[in-house]
């Protein structure tokens, strides 16, 4: 793709130490990216940040929210901000190191061919992710397993959160409609998409885990994942995606 405008949209709560270190090596890798800080009030400063480093940078935004919302509710306000702003392609990334900046010129090739293109943990037979615990590399796992099964959607890591989104896609799925949150945000705006027609293509990355900052999952997060597969899949049966 040798013309666009891309965002990356980064949400932060305490994200402070992360988002210092994260938003330079974004912008590097490629002149069309913008980045929009997708800010929960965050009582750390992480926004107040994010506002000293777009002073100085006119490709850094940010967009302050009230209260914590949650992560789905966080990235679709980023979507709406990018939409409107005629935002070619619009990528998800968490403010920590797993989601790996150097892996956005790869996505953007790919996205030349697809209209999603998917950072995978889980392709090929192979798990790239690096100092998980165990127990958290299984409920990803599996539930990308789960995903699939129930969904027939042809997607190894459905619960993976580092996405690049054609424009046309998220004008088409209805954002309005998104219900979920955490793991099933992501399941359900894949399942979308792929439910209209849209091509989904996975490309490997390597996920590390945090080395600064609080994980943000939950057991909350992991029961919504569960009933909110079984919702997607009736929803789509009767046609009400």
């Amino acid at each position: 793709m040798s013309k666009g405008r891309f965002l990356v949209i980064i949400p932060t709560y305490n994200e402070l130490e992360n988002l210092l270190k994260k938003a330079p090596q974004v912008l590097i890798q490629d002149d069309r990216i913008d980045i929009l800080v997708v800010d929960d009030s965050s009582p750390d400063g992480t926004g107040d940040l994010a506002e000293r480093m777009a002073a100085e940078e006119t490709r850094i935004h940010v967009l302050h929210r009230t209260q914590r919302a949650g992560l789905g509710k966080a990235y679709l306000d980023g979507f709406n901000w990018g939409l409107s702003r005629h935002y070619d392609l619009l990528f998800e990334m968490d403010a920590d190191i797993s989601h790996a900046p150097d892996a956005l010129p790869l996505m953007i090739e790919a996205a030349q061919a697809s209209d999603v293109v998917i950072g995978s943990r889980y392709l090929h037979g192979r798990v790239t992710v690096s100092n998980w615990p165990m127990r958290r590399l299984l409920v990803s796992y599996f539930g990308s397993w789960y995903a699939r099964v129930i969904t027939r959607m042809p997607v190894r890591d459905a619960t993976g959160g580092y996405n690049c989104w054609h424009r046309e896609v998220l004008e088409s799925v209805k954002l309005d409609r998104v219900r979920s949150n955490g793991y099933a945000f992501q399941i359900e705006l894949k399942f979308r998409a792929w439910s209209r027609g849209f091509s989904l293509t996975e490309i490997p990355i390597l996920f590390t885990e945090r080395d600064s900052g609080e994980s943000k999952m939950s057991k909350k997060i992991v029961r919504e994942a569960v009933w909110r597969v079984w919702w997607l899949k009736i929803l789509h049966i009767f046609r009400q995606l």
